[in-house]
């Protein structure tokens, strides 16, 4: 990454990546909200319309603060968002990006949830339930753990946003595919309390039940399989492209205490498929997961094989 004197920055043609992806595609979400064409808006920003549709698809060779900013205020995006997609077009062009909280973009963006949002299928192993399966109370407890000085009217909006993610799962047109390992671990550590763990478990054998979604449990018994702990991680795959190639390469996240990782490579996410499926041998089934998820919430512990 060349940044210039003009409030440009260059990019070396090796691909879409991550930043570029999610500036593209969080332009693209305002400028449909405002109903508005490509050329209106190239006009207003007196730029060319192959130039913002360069933007939108992460094709551009050379990005402009400048234009950023003004897609922005001709969109009617917020002082957050505007700081955030400057902030994107700064993280450079590196098949692993790491996302620092409050680093060039706000702490208070969630840049995962757009990758979220567009993906047709979630890999991931987790060390605590995911955010899609989570009920309002065991994530409001979460929420204010990580925001003990926010007022009760931000722990809501924070809240209602979670929640509505996961209209993904249980949408009628093309749910997200769901395919998540869960630490045995998720299923005895007591989030808010006992009621609401209860209620969490047995929510997540109910999420289990759909179609869309395969959950299995890694019981205590299966020990390390990988000789090493990987921690959670997730793998996004994209809508199918032209002779059934990927339209957008996959990426996983790896959520951090002080910010995200985001894997491109294509070895990293290979490595990380080889380690999700030697721990997929390994778990239960889902029907032993199901099984175990009611066992436990009813208050028999036990673990079969």
């Amino acid at each position: 990454m060349v940044t210039e004197s003009d409030q440009g920055v260059t990019m070396p043609d090796t691909g879409s990546t991550v930043p570029r992806r999610q500036l593209g595609r969080y332009l693209r979400e305002l400028r449909q909200q405002s109903g508005m064409t490509i050329a209106q808006v190239a006009r207003l920003i007196e730029r060319g319309a192959t130039t913002l549709q360069k933007l939108e698809t992460a094709q551009a060779d050379r990005i402009r603060e400048w234009d950023i900013e003004a897609i922005c205020r001709v969109l009617g995006a917020d002082e957050t968002t505007t700081a955030a997609l400057k902030g994107l077009a700064q993280q450079g062009n590196t098949k692993s990006w790491w996302h620092e909280y409050g680093d060039l973009i706000p702490a208070d963006f969630n840049v995962y949830v757009g990758l979220e949002s567009a993906a047709t299928r979630l890999t991931s192993f987790q060390e605590l339930v995911p955010g899609l399966f989570q009920t309002a109370d065991y994530a409001r407890t979460l929420i204010r753990g990580v925001y003990p000085a926010e007022p009760a009217s931000e722990i809501a909006r924070r809240l209602e946003m979670k929640m509505h993610r996961q209209v993904l799962i249980t949408r009628k047109t093309h749910p997200v595919e769901v395919d998540v390992i869960l630490d045995e671990s998720v299923l005895h550590r007591v989030v808010g309390s006992p009621r609401i763990m209860t209620a969490q478990l047995r929510r997540l054998a109910d999420w289990a039940t759909r179609p869309n979604v395969t959950l299995r449990v890694l019981p205590y018994s299966a020990g390390v399989p990988l000789g090493d702990l990987t921690g959670p991680f997730t793998i996004l795959d994209f809508g199918a492209g032209q002779r059934d190639q990927s339209s957008e390469p996959s990426v996983v996240y790896i959520e951090n205490y002080t910010g995200d990782m985001y894997h491109e490579a294509w070895a990293s996410v290979d490595r990380y498929r080889s380690a999700h499926e030697t721990m997929r041998r390994v778990a239960l089934d889902p029907t032993q997961s199901k099984d175990l998820l009611r066992r436990v919430a009813g208050g028999s512990e036990g673990v079969r094989r």
